[in-house]
């Protein structure tokens, strides 16, 4: 019991980040929270459901510390990433159920195969390209968006703030060589609970 709550500790030290200039975790690129359509009071409540869900995946099994990857928008949790049977994602789905404030999980994470190179390479540069591309369209947000691509099927989780930004994005992601589907779960401003004034 001492070793997790000392754990958790370590964990919530790795984990924080300065709030005021963005909401970044350990999962990579945050919402900057000067295009963040979400009032700042719903970015800390979602910072805290993530850093909560990664402490309690990490003490279920220290290598979904690559392996997972989560989102929190709006009290919605995103999972992605592979595990090595069904029962694994079935315990990861009931983990994101039991935090405190969550309004839906979406699990995307997939059952491993064996490791493959040139995928693995394939899919990290779809991710590149398109992080890219939404960099350089002045009309997407990039900072907005996470992007996970397993398979040549793109994973997007963010807000947009219009439905032309939205469809813009699908459209980036469509355009990539080699892309097999876009999975898009991309909220829209209209849709948050509380937004900025």
């Amino acid at each position: 019991m001492k070793n997790k709550i000392l754990l958790i500790f370590f964990l919530s030290l790795i984990l924080s980040g300065c709030i005021g200039v963005s909401s970044k975790g350990i999962f990579g690129t945050g919402v900057s929270i000067a295009f963040d359509p979400r009032t700042v009071g719903t970015q800390i409540d979602d910072s805290i459901m993530q850093k909560n869900l990664s402490a309690r995946v990490l003490l279920e099994n220290k290598n979904y510390f690559l392996s997972v990857k989560s989102k929190v928008l709006d009290g919605r949790i995103f999972l992605t990433g592979k595990v090595d049977d069904p029962e694994e994602k079935l315990k990861l789905t009931k983990i994101a159920w039991e935090i405190k404030g969550v309004r839906s999980v979406r699990n995307d994470i997939k059952i491993k195969e064996g490791f493959n190179f040139k995928q693995s390479a394939k899919d990290l540069l779809i991710t590149s390209q398109l992080r890219s591309a939404f960099i350089l369209n002045k009309n997407i947000k990039a900072t907005n968006y996470q992007i996970d691509t397993y398979k040549n099927k793109i994973y997007i989780y963010g807000i947009a703030l219009n439905s032309q930004e939205k469809n813009l994005v699908i459209d980036e992601a469509k355009e990539i060589t080699d892309v097999k589907d876009v999975i898009a779960s991309i909220l829209l401003v209209e849709d948050l609970r509380i937004q900025k004034n």
